[in-house]
């Protein structure tokens, strides 16, 4: 994979930047910045480099439309800020106002292009016209940096297309990104211990496959945790359940027990009468996981099993997490996320690799109000690091080689 050096100078240049700015709004106020705080370092490089640096990113799914709300105005705004400097952003992708505002930059400024995604090109099947829309964009620079690591699993206009125009190479995050996760992938330390949380078991099946033949321990909590339990033959109650996948399941905790990976399940569960919304009240009551009323549903892990995910995780040299172990954002369920990534802290204070992978798992640590560096990398990209997980091959890589 090619890497910034391999650009040579770059004083002058127009570099045309893929980062990865969908972070969550709330109307146009960012809830979470992180994201765009970690394309700061390539930003910088650029231009201490003395580039001229044009942005590109999306924002939600306007599906091909211009949606107003979902301008990447607060986006400009707040990188302004974090750089010190106005940040212009262009009304269009390719159109005239993006060619006059490049055109008036200076070495060291930088330029952000409006949300790629209300172009219908950006994520056209139809290989042809994905080419001449990205054919557009390259024509506003002399080449092209790839640092969005949250789409680089998807074969788009601005993150791979667009690199069969300019010289191309990945930028610092993406580097970072790649490094990070190949050490849980490629001779990890060991024990490794892949913790996965999250709503569902089908999100995951890759993942699970890919890692029984690695892994030396898999943690299973979050939503998907209850098609496991019924696996078992455990009463759910009115959990989350994936009727569908239960042989796969059944599958998979025969293949551990064959191949000696400890599968770690909870041994007591937090139940509620229903999901906490509307009318719904939240009275968490503690169960046994083989003893799940049939007319309750499970929100999170219980104490027990939080010290149990705890000390797993601390016994690692690597672990990597994706998927929180229950409804954080309510106060009562969010014990058992919490366990996990203060297990994380406390393994990396010990010396182990602990990889936070992205989505909601990046959100959880930043609300629970736990430290960036308390843990040795945090994903920005969940969907990119869970195909980086399965073995596949990610197109927004492939083509920076």
């Amino acid at each position: 994979m090619k890497t910034l050096k391999d650009l040579g100078d770059l004083k002058g240049k127009r570099v045309l930047v893929r980062a990865d700015f969908n972070v969550p709004l709330d109307g146009t106020t960012i809830t979470d910045d992180g994201r765009i705080r970690a394309a700061l370092p390539t930003i910088k490089a650029l231009r201490a480099d003395g580039a001229k640096v044009i942005l590109m990113a999306h924002l939600g799914r306007p599906k091909g439309k211009v949606v107003p709300e979902l301008s990447l105005a607060p986006v400009a705004k707040r990188l302004g800020e974090l750089l010190g400097v106005d940040v212009p952003l262009a009304e269009d992708t390719y159109g005239q106002d993006a060619h006059a505002k490049v055109a008036a930059m200076n070495d060291g400024d930088v330029v952000l292009l409006q949300n790629v995604r209300f172009n219908p090109e950006e994520t056209s099947k139809d290989e042809a016209e994905r080419d001449a829309y990205a054919k557009k964009i390259a024509e506003l620079g002399d080449v092209f940096v790839s640092d969005g690591f949250g789409v680089v699993h998807r074969a788009q206009g601005s993150n791979y297309s667009i690199a069969k125009f300019l010289p191309s190479a990945a930028g610092l995050l993406v580097e970072k990104e790649v490094k990070a996760l190949s050490r849980a992938t490629e001779n990890p330390e060991r024990p490794l211990t892949v913790v996965l949380g999250g709503s569902k078991v089908s999100d995951k099946l890759g993942v699970i496959e890919n890692l029984l033949g690695s892994a030396n321990r898999l943690v299973i909590g979050g939503g998907m945790v209850y098609t496991f339990l019924k696996a078992k033959g455990y009463e759910v109650g009115t959990s989350l359940l994936e009727e569908d996948q239960l042989e796969t399941v059944k599958g998979y905790i025969e293949t551990a027990e064959k191949t000696g990976v400890e599968l770690v399940l909870p041994t007591d569960i937090v139940v509620n009468a229903g999901f906490p919304a509307g009318d719904t009240p939240i009275a968490p009551e503690i169960v046994k996981a083989d003893a799940i009323p049939a007319d309750k549903m499970g929100l999170d892990i219980g104490p027990d099993s939080q010290k149990l995910f705890h000390d797993k995780i601390v016994d690692s040299k690597t672990v990597v997490w994706n998927g929180p172990m229950g409804v954080f954002e309510v106060a009562q369920f969010a014990e058992g996320t919490r366990a996990v990534a203060q297990g994380l802290v406390d393994a990396t204070k010990a010396g182990a690799f602990t990889i936070v992978g992205g989505g909601d798992s990046a959100s959880a640590v930043r609300n629970l109000g736990f430290p960036e560096d308390g843990f040795s990398h945090i994903s920005t990209g969940g969907g990119a690091s869970l195909e980086f997980l399965e073995g596949k091959e990610l197109p927004g890589l492939k083509v920076l080689e």
